[in-house]
């Protein structure tokens, strides 16, 4: 089925370009709050990425006008100046309640703020405030539109994220993945989606799904960006691991894994690794994940038995508030024996060395595959199936997505690159060569 034509609501707002900007000065800050709230009061109704705020502009230009008083001289300024960020709403942030999607009492899940919020609020950053997220960052959707074509859905479940950053709300926005939460809706959206190695950033002040599979995420329009925030929040960054001095050697996870992406995918997908093969880049075909169905199991096992446990103190009262795919997964997991439990969790381990062990032996810097099935899915039941992310989730692996062209249907597409555990810094250091060699025009923007 084709989608109906819907003008796109998108507008540039690079994180690199607008930090250095508003750093300098060049970029007035209180121009900057002004534009992006003026975009917001244009667009915000038929895109629905933000948690509704009275008095959000008024806010906004108050703590810009205290941020410039702190730092009147640009040399002094810190690395995010101005900039604005979203904040998935399953994160704590002061001065914001954390509802997290759901019909739940708000009150129940309060608490202080998460250090990753604090640690970009001290680097300058302005929280605009909190993104819509499906419930409990599941599956059940919330009413936020894909800025490219508000038919189709954005993804999930960072979804408020993506979509006000694709729309120029703000420059930065935070995320999770649990499964395929920052890979997949960033690639529907047009955007660089980074999600480091399990444990890099700091999780206290979050809401827990899956406590041995939630990893924090960040989205930007631009690859630099990305590489000027990402050191912000993962803990013990080495600058100097991320000059690598040659390109990477690329891999192709051949096989069940790779098969599950669409024909258009694939196609896009084979272009890509054409193109970057034509600009000096080394692929390799590797046959991987022979076990995908016990991968994909052991997943759904680790989710539901631990988003039931993260609900124990208010599943029984609160039950019929639940929506029915969150309520179900919890109902499963409360079935869940623990000695399958404990095998699934050893299992994730096991993967990620059995990963690095074939990059190892194929003598791979970093995976490259299509970042989602296809383009976003018409429609807002469904936020789009977050397959191709799964594996390096459960792996724990830094991840992130690159565009990557446009599908038949205009929607963009991306490209995701996976490195090994605690390589962060080395993926972010050949993220610009590979965008670059991807899309020249469009590198450094939406």
């Amino acid at each position: 089925m084709e989608s109906t034509e819907h003008p796109a609501l998108v507008a540039g707002s690079p994180l690199a370009e607008i930090a250095l900007g508003l750093k300098s000065g060049r970029l007035e800050l209180p121009a900057y709050i002004d534009q992006a709230c003026e975009r917001i009061r244009a667009n915000e109704p038929r895109i629905q990425a933000l948690v509704p705020e009275p008095g959000r502009t008024a806010r906004l230009r108050g703590q810009a006008e205290r941020l410039a008083e702190r730092f009147p001289d640009p040399d002094g300024r810190p690395p995010l100046f101005g900039v604005l960020l979203g904040v998935k709403d399953i994160f704590h942030a002061e001065g914001f309640l954390t509802r997290a999607g759901a019909r739940l009492p708000a009150e129940l899940f309060q608490g202080p703020e998460a250090s990753c919020v604090t640690a970009l609020k001290k680097a300058g950053a302005l929280v605009l405030g909190k993104t819509v997220t499906t419930e409990f960052a599941y599956l059940e959707p919330g009413p936020t539109r894909n800025p490219h074509n508000l038919n189709h859905t954005p993804g999930g479940s960072s979804s408020g994220s993506v979509a006000a950053v694709a729309a120029g709300f703000c420059s930065l926005a935070l995320g999770t993945q649990t499964i395929g939460s920052t890979i997949r809706p960033a690639a529907f959206c047009g955007l660089v989606g980074f999600k480091p190695s399990f444990g890099r950033v700091a999780r206290d002040g979050l809401l827990i799904f899956s406590r041995s599979l939630d990893q924090v995420g960040l989205f930007t329009q631009d690859a630099a960006g990305m590489g000027l925030a990402a050191p912000i929040v993962c803990r013990d960054w080495r600058e100097e691991n991320g000059r690598p001095d040659r390109r990477p050697v690329l891999g192709v996870p051949e096989g069940p894994y790779l098969d599950q992406a669409s024909l258009e995918a694939l196609a896009a997908f084979r272009a890509h690794l054409d193109r970057l093969e034509a600009r000096g880049f080394t692929v390799r075909r590797v046959q991987a994940f022979a076990g995908l169905a016990d991968i994909i199991r052991r997943h759904r096992v680790i989710c539901a038995a631990e988003l039931a446990e993260a609900h124990s103190a208010w599943f029984e009262a609160h039950r019929d508030l639940y929506r029915p795919a969150t309520r179900n997964l919890i109902l499963e997991g409360l079935q869940v024996d623990p000695g399958e439990l404990a095998r699934a969790r050893r299992g994730y381990q096991e993967l990620r060395e059995e990963v690095e062990a074939l990059m190892a032996r194929a003598g791979l810097d970093l995976w490259a595959c299509p970042a989602t099935l296809g383009p976003a899915p018409e429609g807002l039941g469904s936020t789009g199936d977050p397959a191709m992310n799964l594996v390096w989730t459960q792996a724990g692996l830094p991840a992130l997505t690159l565009p990557a062209g446009r599908a038949a249907n205009g929607l963009p597409l991306g490209l995701q690159l996976v490195a090994p555990f605690m390589a962060d810094e080395r993926l972010l250091g050949w993220t610009e060569s590979l965008a670059e060699a991807l899309d020249p025009e469009s590198a450094s923007r939406l």
